[in-house]
This record gives C-alpha cells, sequence and structure tokens, in this order.
C-alpha cells in the first residue's frame, strides 16, 4: 500500500488500498502552432521561458493515484455535479493542512477529465511565484503565443487578464484546480481569482475567512478530519499486517484522525526494517511519549494543531532512521525546515558532501560522506521527494511538515540552524555580475530560500544575505524579480537594522533603480531622492553610497524630460567618484558614459566632441574589450554623432555595439533592444527608410510582446514607424 505524496506546501496526502499504483506522467509539449512552448510551472518567471519542465499542469502531481478516498461523499456529490455542468463557479475547499483538501481535489480532476471530458489544469497556488507561473503554463496550453507569454512572464503586461482571456475562449470545457492557495492574497494580488463560463475553478486552502472567498459565484466547503472507521480503515490499507480493524481505531483517535498523520502513520507501520511493531505496540510508543500534541490533533482544533501532531508522527519515522544509522535526517530536515517549502536544487548540498562547506555545530554533524544515503533515506519514508526544475534535480518536503520541524528546533539550537541554512545559501548563490540566463534561473530557485530565511530567523546575517540576492536578482538583468522581491527585502531589513541603516538604503536604493528599468520614472525619482537625501544626512556628501544615489536619481529625471536637472546629478556624481574613487574608476566611467548620452539633449555638440573621444579612450585603457561599460561608452557616443547629424560615423559603431549586445546578452535584453533602436534610427537618417521601417516594425513588436505595449519605450518604437510611414507618404 502506498500513499500519494504531497506536492508543496501545505498540501494533504491521499491514501490508496489497491496497491502502489503509480501514476504515468505524461509531458504536454506544444509548438508554434500551439502557441509556443509551455511555460510550465517550473519555468521561472524571470527567464520568461525556456524549455518545458518535467512537471506539467495538465497533470495532477501528487505522486501516486488513491485506490478508495475515504468519506467526503456529500462533497463528492456536490463537486462532480459542478463539473457536470456548465461551469461558470468557484468551489472553495478550506481545512487544516493535512485534511485531504489534495486528495479530493485529485479525484474531482480525475472526475471531470475521464467522466465529463473536461481538460483538467493542476496549479500550485501556494506562493506568488508558483502561481504565476503555472497559470501562465495554462493560458500556454490554451493558445497563448511565446511573445505574450514571455511578457506577462517578466512582469510587463497584466498576466491574469492574459490567462483568463484564454480561459474565457477556451474550445474546450476544462476545470481549474488551484491547490495549496494557504493565503489568499497570492490569488488576490493581480486578481487571480475569477469565475468563468467555460470552466470550474477549485480552491484547496487552510484559510477559511477569507472575504475572497465570499465573493458572488464563490461556493465555500469545510473539511475536516475523518470519521473514526474511516480513518481506521486508512491504516489498515495501508498497513494491513499490522493489526486489525480494532487496534486501528485506537491509533486512529490518538492521531486525532488526520489523513496526513494516518498517512504517515501507516507508511510508518508498513515499511520498518529493524523492528516490525504492531498497531498496538504503535500505539503504546505514542502513549509513552503522549504530549498535548496528540489530545490537541484528537480534538481537531485548528491548523496549528495539526502540524504539532505531524510533528510527532514525522519524529517517529526520523527514530527509525537514527536507528538505522542515520541520524543526520533529523539535522537535514531542521536545516530545510528553514528554507521554504520550494523545490531546493541538489546543488545546494553538493558543496556539504564535497567538505567544501562545514556547517559547524550542529547537533548531530552533518558529515559529508553521510549526506547521500541521508537524502535516500528521507525519500524512502516519504519525508522528501526529488522533483525536476527547469532542468535542476532538486529535493522538495511538504510545507506542514517542514512548519512542524521548524517549531521543533529548540530554542537554543535555532541560532546555530540559521547560520548552517544561511551559510548553504551564501554559497549556492552565483556569482555576482553575471546575466546570463543560468543565473537568472539560479536566482529564481534561491530567492524564496533566502525570503523565507530572513522570514523565520532574521538577524544581520540574513539581512546581508537578503540585500546580496536583490543586487544578483537586479544585475542580472531580471528587473521584474528584482522589483518583486524589494519590497520583501526591505521590510525585512528595516525590521531588523532599523531605518536609517546603510544596508536598508541600499535595499531602498535597488527597489528604485528596479522602479526605473520597468519604466516607472516619477515613481523612481521620488524613491532615490528620499534615499539620496537619508544617505547624505547619515553618511555625508561624497559617501560613495551618496554619489550612487545622485547617479541614479538622474536616470529618471533624463527620461522625465528634465534633462537640465539630469545633468547637474550627473557631474555632481562623477566629480565625486573621481575625487573619492579615481578618474579610472568604473564607477566614474559608468557614470561619464550617461553624461555623454544627456549632452546631444542639451544641445551640447562641443562638449560631446571633446568628452566623447576621451571617454573611450580612458574605457580602452582600463577596461577589457567586452566589459559592460566600454560597449555603454560605444552606444551612448554613437547616440551623441547621430543626434548631432553625423551619421556615416555613427553607424558602425552602433552596428557593433548591436552585434556584441546580441552576443553577450541575447535578443531579448533590454540593453539589446535599445541598442537596435538606435541602429534602427541611424539607418533611417541615412536614407535606407524601407529597411530601417522594417528593422523598427520588428522592433515595435518584439518591445510589446516582452515588455507590454504600455511600456513607454515599446510606444515610442510605433511613434518611430507611424512618422516614418507618413513622411514616406509624404
Amino acid at each position: 500500500m502506498s500513499e500519494l505524496g504531497a506536492r508543496a506546501s501545505g498540501q494533504g496526502r491521499i491514501f490508496q488500498t489497491s496497491g502502489d499504483q503509480h501514476i504515468e506522467e505524461h509531458h504536454h509539449h506544444y509548438g508554434a502552432g500551439a502557441g509556443g512552448p509551455l511555460f510550465g510551472r517550473a519555468v521561472s518567471p524571470s527567464t520568461g521561458g525556456g524549455p518545458t519542465a518535467p512537471d506539467s499542469v495538465r497533470m495532477p502531481l501528487v505522486g501516486r493515484a488513491p485506490g478508495i478516498l475515504r468519506d467526503r461523499e456529500q462533497l463528492r456529490e456536490t463537486l462532480g455535479a459542478a463539473v457536470a455542468g456548465a461551469g461558470g463557479e468557484v468551489h472553495v475547499v478550506h481545512g487544516m493542512g493535512g485534511c485531504g483538501k489534495t486528495a479530493l481535489a485529485y479525484w474531482l480532476f480525475n472526475e471531470a477529465v475521464r467522466e465529463h471530458g473536461r481538460v483538467g489544469f493542476w496549479v500550485n497556488a501556494s506562493e506568488r511565484m508558483s502561481l504565476r507561473a503555472g497559470m501562465l503554463a495554462v493560458a500556454g496550453d490554451r493558445g497563448a503565443a511565446t511573445g505574450e507569454l514571455a511578457a506577462a512572464a517578466a512582469g510587463q503586461r497584466a498576466a491574469a487578464d492574459l490567462v483568463w482571456h484564454y480561459l474565457d475562449h477556451s474550445t474546450e470545457p476544462w476545470l481549474l484546480v488551484l491547490d495549496n492557495a494557504d493565503d489568499p492574497s497570492v490569488l488576490e494580488d493581480g486578481a487571480w481569482l475569477r469565475t468563468s463560463p467555460r470552466g470550474t475553478v477549485l480552491v484547496t486552502t487552510r484559510h477559511a475567512t477569507s472575504p475572497l472567498w465570499r465573493g458572488p459565484g464563490v461556493s465555500r466547503y469545510p473539511l475536516g478530519v475523518l470519521p473514526l472507521d474511516d480513518a481506521a480503515q486508512v491504516l489498515c490499507d495501508l498497513a494491513p499486517d499490522a493489526g486489525d480493524l480494532e487496534s486501528a481505531r485506537k491509533v486512529a483517535e490518538r492521531l486525532g484522525r488526520l489523513p496526513l498523520a494516518l498517512t504517515l502513520a501507516g507508511s510508518h507501520l508498513a515499511h520498518q526494517l529493524l523492528e516490525s511493531w504492531s498497531m498496538d505496540e504503535y500505539d503504546r510508543k505514542l502513549g509513552e511519549e503522549s504530549t498535548v500534541i496528540v489530545d490537541q490533533g484528537a480534538a481537531g482544533r485548528g491548523g496549528g494543531q495539526s502540524r504539532q501532531l505531524v510533528g510527532r508522527t514525522w519524529q517517529l519515522s526520523l527514530d527509525t532512521l537514527a536507528e538505522q544509522g542515520l541520524p543526520e535526517a533529523t539535522t537535514l530536515l531542521r536545516l530545510l525546515s528553514f528554507l521554504a517549502a520550494d523545490p531546493v536544487p541538489l546543488s545546494v548540498l553538493v558543496p556539504v558532501a564535497r567538505g567544501e562547506v562545514t556547517l559547524g555545530g550542529l547537533e548531530p554533524a552533518l558529515r559529508p560522506e553521510q549526506l547521500e544515503p541521508t537524502l535516500k533515506g528521507l525519500i524512502d519514508h516519504s519525508l522528501v521527494e526529488l522533483v525536476n526544475v527547469d532542468g535542476s534535480r532538486c529535493v522538495r518536503a511538504h510545507g506542514v511538515l517542514l512548519d512542524s520541524v521548524a517549531g521543533g528546533v529548540p530554542e537554543g539550537r535555532r541560532a546555530i540552524v540559521m547560520e548552517a541554512a544561511a551559510s548553504l545559501l551564501e554559497a549556492a548563490l552565483p556569482g555576482e555580475g553575471s546575466d546570463s540566463p543560468a543565473t537568472r534561473s539560479r536566482l529564481a530557485l534561491l530567492t524564496p530560500h533566502v525570503t523565507r530565511l530572513l522570514a523565520v530567523a532574521a538577524d544581520e546575517r540574513t539581512a546581508i544575505l537578503g540585500v546580496r540576492t536583490l543586487r544578483q536578482v537586479y544585475e542580472s538583468g531580471d528587473y521584474a524579480a528584482a522589483l518583486a522581491l524589494a519590497p520583501t527585502v526591505v521590510e525585512s531589513v528595516r525590521g531588523v537594522l532599523g531605518a536609517e541603516h546603510r544596508l536598508v538604503l541600499e535595499a531602498e536604493h535597488l527597489q528604485g533603480t528596479a522602479l526605473f528599468r520597468m519604466g516607472r520614472f516619477a515613481e523612481s525619482e521620488q524613491l532615490h531622492r528620499r534615499v539620496l537625501e537619508r544617505r547624505e544626512a547619515l553618511l555625508g556628501a561624497d559617501d560613495v553610497d551618496t554619489l550612487h544615489s545622485c547617479a541614479a536619481l538622474s536616470q529618471p529625471l533624463d527620461l522625465l524630460d528634465r534633462d537640465e536637472e539630469s545633468e547637474r546629478w550627473k557631474r555632481r556624481a562623477l566629480d565625486g567618484y573621481r575625487r573619492v574613487l579615481g578618474e579610472d574608476s568604473r564607477e566614474a566611467l559608468f557614470i561619464w558614459c550617461e553624461l555623454i548620452e544627456v549632452l546631444p539633449q542639451l544641445r551640447k555638440e562641443q562638449e560631446l566632441a571633446e568628452e566623447g573621444p576621451a571617454l573611450l579612450r580612458a574605457c580602452e585603457r582600463v577596461l577589457p574589450p567586452d566589459h559592460p561599460t566600454m560597449i555603454l561608452a560605444r552606444h551612448d557616443y554613437a547616440y551623441g554623432l547621430f543626434e548631432f547629424g553625423r551619421h556615416e560615423e555613427a553607424e558602425p559603431m552602433a552596428r557593433q555595439v548591436l552585434a556584441d549586445r546580441i552576443r553577450l546578452q541575447g535578443p531579448d535584453h533590454p540593453l539589446t533592444l535599445s541598442a537596435t533602436s538606435l541602429t534602427a534610427r541611424i539607418t533611417h537618417a541615412l536614407g535606407r527608410t524601407e529597411e530601417a521601417i522594417r528593422m523598427m516594425k520588428e522592433l515595435s513588436e518584439h518591445r510589446a510582446r516582452v515588455l507590454g505595449h504600455e511600456h513607454p519605450f515599446a510606444a515610442h518604437d510605433r511613434a518611430w514607424v507611424t512618422t516614418w510611414q507618413a513622411a514616406g507618404r509624404g
């Protein structure tokens, strides 16, 4: 007999009675004719696409199929009638963690697909990233184009509107399961929860009273523990040789008749190696170590008690692992409990196995040679599972289990476990300054764990880790992800260090730069101005961070057409960098590039003629040819030459910049799109109008897909095309 393993945070387990019946997982791939590649749940929204992940929203990714679903007959009848009907409703099943909500959803999914011919979709709604990526997968399945998905995944257009447009226009009726929606704000932000005449929505959640569940077309159903006889039968289903129904009733009652606890207990009884406990012996074991946890679970009061009950159950499995020579299982599970319920890349643990990272102070110690057998032991006892996310092998534990484990870490040991978890993440973060797709994918996997560690163990070290992660996400070019992450980091770090700490100001500075990159120029200016004022007061006018704020403030001012003010801040930053860091410092060269860009807007041709060549010589002297600042210098000088009518000089430089951008950063990077725009305008100025219109049309369509139709740069592209076409007709 086997259990239906949970798939993500807060998910229940399902039980079967007809032996191990494994789901055969079918992967659905869609070519260009069907809207491009599927954006599976494991695709990072920061990358906007990539190869289809092994898991699919067309399958309920919960492990094994149940043979019998105990109890729930009345609710099954109600939900079965809903998927047999026309649709247009939302059904919310709520209850404590582990009470079988996912088991019920799995049954309804199969009922809808097999009996009523509906298309089934299964999306993990436990947090924003998995919900967003999963819903985009649904849109891709229903026909959304690759460009539309990329724009929505990058955060440049209303993703929920895109998804529901394609759901509303689906040619087939559907069932959409939003599993583990334990934080209703995840659905509320962006208005993800809607009704549609083409389908039925089922939400599983621990949250019973959210106003979101009280909207029009939404029905709510509480789900509690099992009746005693059904609960006892679950244990007999899973461990038929461990005792009779009467013995099972006693164990079931002690375990509070909670499905997840019953499933873990039955699995423990069925898979013992060193000892063979009967159900009566298992009951006596629980009695000898009886705590208020068991009583609370038996009373069935609330999610917090259920989590503690589960903690008592999994501890027995950990005891068995310790008896088998793997006491490190407890240590590893405690480490994972300080991270998120999201998949943890196995590469995070590799440095420990190789002895490259030492995690001191843990008890029992996590010995390198024991790491792999410990992982295998946790997997064998259904405490963790292996998953593949976007090509990365990961380990994932159930969210309820992790919460229980974290709550059971002795107060005197919490700081040690936190330090070890922080060490793992610090070593796992990619090197700074990289903006490759692989870097963005790795950061997308690690970011939830950094934010989780900030939430459960916030101190100066984790604050530094949070700001470092935010900085790397921004520098990787994933500006939408940086903007989404910034408020969480700012709030957490401010709570630890106080509003005026240098690190808090850095986090707010990064938030301001992300706002600028996302086209929210006025907000960026306001935030940078506030940070600048505080930095100048606290750190002084010549502190490097203050100079960073001067440089950052100049950027939105430039695009808000306040060119003179922008130039003043750029010159102040440039003078300060030269004075504090040196004439050839990279900071000075970078802001010098930006100054070159604003000079044509102020019609300062003589200054450009003097400073442009000087900038190029300085960059060539101290920077490698492919350094981002070197390429930026060429771009900005070519722009200045173009603005002053020196088109023949500008063209070869602009085309070289475009080629370098494509080679180093790919065709979709925002800076590549800017280089394309400049090259098209120079081409038009040289009289090659048809070529220029073609280039700008392609750019306009590309930017609209990637950035969204409303982004200022996309609007500018469309305006150029319209102007050139009108001039040609005239």
